[in-house]
């Protein structure tokens, strides 16, 4: 495993190292003693899998709030997905501010989500699926959003959107007032 820094502090991008032969091919998604550059003693409470039919269908933005924030590890495993991810982090040098990333079943990459920031896709294929890795449960008490489209965070989806549920449609945009989760 490689991991390279992005331009949002603390959020990582991570390579990981394909063997193949003529069986096919293995891949170590995550070793504890390699990920400690990311995060000491990191431990995984729960994974989920996602699968999206239609292609520039867009999932988020999504956040757990304190006390129930959460990383996460992100992998593409089939198809092709532009992922985002916001900092959302009070007095973070980097907050308000999005970086996406494409990952795809053939790029070996993952995207390390530390806590405190949304995070949300759009499908570049039709048939998508992502794996999560989560280091904290789903608490319904304490999940959050914040609009796709917010124009203070004007992210720039690729495609334009062809599904996102009524449930991601109602987050509401950010206010001025919004100082960031407080971790």
């Amino acid at each position: 495993m490689k991991t390279y820094g992005t331009p949002l502090a603390d959020l990582m991008l991570i390579e990981t190292e394909p063997s193949r032969d003529e069986r096919g091919s293995f891949v170590r998604i995550f070793r504890e003693t390699e990920c400690d550059g990311l995060r000491p003693n990191l431990h995984w409470a729960q994974i989920n899998l996602s699968s999206t039919a239609l292609k520039g269908t867009i999932r988020g933005m999504h956040f757990q709030a304190p006390p129930a924030a959460e990383a996460k590890l992100i992998r593409c495993l089939r198809g092709r997905v532009f992922d985002v991810a916001v900092d959302l982090r009070a007095g973070s040098p980097t907050f308000l501010r999005w970086h996406g990333i494409e990952l795809s079943e053939n790029n070996a990459m993952q995207l390390f989500i530390p806590e405190g920031f949304a995070h949300g896709y759009q499908t570049l294929t039709d048939d998508s699926r992502l794996l999560y890795l989560h280091t904290a449960a789903w608490n319904h008490a304490h999940e959050g959003g914040v609009r796709h489209d917010d124009p203070a965070l004007a992210i720039a989806w690729p495609l334009p959107v062809t599904r996102i549920s009524a449930k991601d449609c109602d987050f509401p945009s950010l206010t001025p007032a919004f100082s960031g989760l407080r971790l």
